[in-house]
C-alpha cells in the first residue's frame, strides 16, 4: 500500500496540472516528488499544510490565487477536505479513516512497514569504518561504523541495492612504526602471552613508538626505511607485517560483531595501491599530472581553486591519494555503482575534493557519481582524544563500561527477575546507548559522547526507546494471557473509538514513518530518524499513563487500543532496527 502522504502527493499534483492547462502553462514539472507536505503551526489548522510558492514561477501566478484553486478542485473530488490558508493548502483528514488506513497498513505490512520504492534500481556501494591495523577501533571509529550501517541500511529500506564495503588500510608509515617498536621492544611476547586483546596489543607499540620518537630523532628515518623495505618486498619485513596485521585484524572483526557491523566486501590497502600508482603513472604519460625535480608527481588543482597536491613521493612509495585511486577503479570494475559513498570524518574534505578531482582527470565518468558523507568529531567530556599519545577511549573498553553501567540501572530498578538473561540484555541496553546516542547528532556536527547520558533509561536515549518497546511487548503478552482474549480476537477492530488527543497523534506520526526512511535516505541522515522515534515513544508513554489499554473494561474501546499499541511496537522495532538499536522483549 502506498504512503498515504504520496497519495496527498499526487492529488494535489493532479490539481496542479488541470491548473496548468487551464492557464496554459507547462505541466512537465509539476509531479508529486514537486508537492512539499508540511505539518501546521497549530492543530486547529488543520492536520497536513502545502504551500504554493514552488508554483509561482512555472504557472505565472500568485501563490495564493494558486491555493484558491487548487482548494476549489480537490474539494470537488473525493478525498480530505481542504481549505486555502493565503499561499497554503490546510488538510484536514478523515480522522477514523485515516487511523484505519494507517493501523491496517503497519499490521498488514508487518517488518516491511515503512520501506520505500525510492531507490528501486539503484546500486549504492557505502564505504565505511575502514580501521588502520596499528591500534584498536575508538571512539571515533564508532560513530563512523554505526553511520555507515545504518546509512546503508536506510538505503536498502528506500530499494537499492546496497553493497557495504571496508577498506583495511594496512600498510603505510604508520604500520611501520607499531612494526619497528615491535621488533625493538616486543622481545617476543604475543597477545596470548601478554593475556591482551590482539589488536590492544598491537596499539601499544603504536603509542610505544611514539614516546621512543621524542626521545630518539633516528626513530622516524627508521620507520621510514622500514616502508622502504616492505615495498621491496624483503621477507622479514612481510613476515613482522603479516603477523601484526593478522593480530590487529582478529580482535577488530571480534568487535565488529559484538557491535553488529557487517559488510559485504572488505578491500585492502596493500593490494590496491600498486593498482593506483599505475593510474598515477598513467596519468603522467597522458600529461594529466607532472614530475617535479625531485622525482616526486603532482597533480595542478587549479581547476577546483586548489594549490597543487603530491601523487607519489620522489623515492616512488604511495600515498593514501595514491592507494584510494587503485581501490575506487577496482570497486568500479568489481560492481559497478551508480554512487559510492564515501563515510569519512570532515577532516578529510580535501582529501575527497582531490580524489574525485583526479579520477575525472583520469577519465573516470563514474566520479561524477562519489560522495563524501562528511561527519563531526566526537569528544569525550574531558576534551578531544589523541591516539598516537594513547588518550582514546577504546571502543571494547566504552562498551564494557556500558554493559557494567546497564546491570546496574537493571539491579537499581529492581527488575533482575524480568530480565532473566542480565548479561544478555545488558549487552543489548549498552549497543542501544551507544548507536542511539552517535546518531541522535545530525552527521556533520561535532559531538560529546556522554555514557552516563546515554545509558539513561529515561529521556532522548536509547534506552528509552527500547524500554518503550519492551514495555509494549510486555503489556501485549499479558492481554494475550487475560480470560478475553477469545473474545478480543473476535471484536471488530473500530478506530471511530480512537477519539482522543494522543491517539490521533500516534496514528498521524505512525503515517509519518515512510516520509521519515525515505527524508533520511534522501539527507544521508539516520538522525531523522532517531529523532522519530523519540517523537514516537514519548507520545506513547503519555498515552500510555493517561488512558487504560490492556486493563480497559470496554472491549471494543480495549481491542482499538491494543491494535494501535501493536502497530506503535511494529514501527519501533523497524525504526530501531534501521539505526542499530536492538528491540527487546523485556527490560
Amino acid at each position: 500500500m502506498s504512503d498515504y502522504r504520496d497519495e496527498l502527493r499526487q492529488k494535489i499534483a493532479a490539481a496542479l496540472r488541470t491548473l496548468a492547462a487551464e492557464l496554459g502553462a507547462s505541466e512537465e514539472e509539476i509531479t508529486p516528488d514537486s508537492v512539499q507536505l508540511e505539518v501546521p503551526p497549530r492543530p486547529e489548522m488543520g492536520d497536513i499544510a502545502a504551500p504554493m510558492f514552488p508554483f509561482a514561477r512555472l504557472l505565472k501566478t500568485a501563490p495564493p490565487r494558486i491555493a484558491s484553486r487548487v482548494t476549489e478542485l480537490l474539494n470537488a473530488a473525493e478525498g480530505p477536505t481542504c481549505e486555502q490558508a493565503g499561499p497554503y493548502l490546510n488538510i484536514r483528514l478523515d480522522r477514523p479513516s485515516h487511523i484505519a488506513g494507517v493501523i491496517g497498513r503497519v499490521l498488514e505490512d508487518g517488518d516491511a512497514y515503512g520501506r520505500t520504492k525510492d531507490l528501486a534500481g539503484t546500486r549504492v556501494m557505502v564505504e565505511f569504518s575502514c580501521p588502520n591495523t596499528n591500534k584498536p577501533l575508538h571512539l571515533g571509529h564508532l560513530r563512523n561504523d554505526i553511520l555507515g550501517e545504518s546509512v546503508a541500511r536506510i538505503l536498502a529500506a528506500n530499494g537499492a541495492e546496497v553493497r557495504k564495503v571496508n577498506l583495511i588500510n594496512d600498510r603505510g608509515i604508520h604500520i611501520c612504526k607499531s612494526m619497528l617498536a615491535y621488533r625493538t621492544f616486543g622481545d617476543g611476547a604475543t597477545p596470548e602471552s601478554e593475556g591482551v586483546k590482539s589488536d590492544h596489543f598491537v596499539g601499544r607499540y603504536y603509542v610505544r613508538f611514539n614516546d621512543w620518537a621524542k626521545e630518539d630523532s633516528n626513530a622516524e628515518a627508521e620507520a621510514r626505511d622500514m616502508l622502504q623495505r616492505w615495498e621491496k618486498g624483503e621477507p622479514e619485513v612481510l613476515e613482522l607485517w603479516q603477523l601484526m596485521n593478522r593480530w590487529a585484524i582478529e580482535g577488530i572483526w571480534k568487535t565488529y560483531d559484538r557491535t553488529g557491523i557487517s559488510f559485504d566486501e572488505v578491500y585492502y590497502e596493500s593490494r590496491t595501491y600498486l593498482s593506483g600508482r599505475d593510474e598515477v603513472l598513467r596519468g603522467l604519460e597522458q600529461g594529466v599530472f607532472y614530475r617535479e625535480e625531485d622525482d616526486s608527481v603532482w597533480v595542478d588543482l587549479e581547476e577546483i581553486n586548489l594549490d597543487k597536491k603530491v601523487l607519489l613521493r620522489g623515492d616512488g612509495t604511495s600515498l593514501y591519494l595514491t592507494q584510494d585511486i587503485g581501490t575506487a577503479i577496482a570497486r568500479h570494475q568489481d560492481w559497478p555503482f551508480d554512487r559510492l559513498i564515501y563515510v569519512v570524518a570532515s577532516e578529510q574534505r580535501y582529501h575527497f575534493m582531490v580524489l574525485f578531482h583526479v579520477l575525472k582527470k583520469l577519465g573516470m565518468e563514474w566520479a561524477e557519481n562519489l560522495y563524501h558523507l562528511a561527519y563531526g568529531m566526537v569528544n569525550l567530556p574531558e576534551g578531544k582524544m589523541k591516539s598516537r599519545e594513547g588518550t582514546v577511549v577504546d571502543a571494547d573498553d566504552l562498551i564494557a563500561g556500558l554493559e557494567d553501567m546497564a546491570v546496574q540501572e537493571i539491579k537499581d530498578k529492581g527488575r533482575e527477575s524480568e530480565v532473566g538473561n542480565v548479561p544478555a540484555t545488558a549487552a543489548d541496553v549498552a549497543l542501544g546507548a551507544l548507536h542511539y546516542y552517535l546518531l541522535q547528532v545530525s552527521p556533520n556536527k561535532d559531538m560529546v559522547f556522554d555514557p552516563r547520558e546515554s545509558i539513561s533509561f529515561n529521556g532522548n536515549t536509547g534506552p528509552y526507546l527500547q524500554y518503550t518497546g519492551a514495555r509494549i511487548a510486555s503489556m501485549l503478552r499479558k492481554a494475550a494471557a487475560d480470560p478475553d482474549n477469545a473474545a478480543l480476537q473476535s471484536t471488530e477492530f473500530d478506530p471511530a473509538l480512537l477519539t482522543g488527543t494522543e491517539e490521533w497523534e500516534l496514528a498521524r506520526r505512525l503515517g509519518d514513518f515512510p516520509d521519515a526512511v525515505a527524508q533520511a535516505g534522501r539527507l544521508y541522515s539516520p538522525a531523522i530518524l532517531a529523532g522519530y522515534l523519540y517523537d514516537v515513544a514519548k507520545t506513547f508513554s503519555r498515552y500510555y499513563h493517561d488512558h487504560p489499554i490492556a486493563v480497559e473494561k470496554d472491549l471494543p474501546t480495549r481491542a482499538a487500543r491494543l491494535a494501535l499499541a501493536r502497530a506503535v511496537s511494529q514501527v519501533m522495532r523497524n525504526g530501531c532496527a534501521l539505526i542499530g538499536v536492538p528491540f527487546l522483549e523485556v527490560m
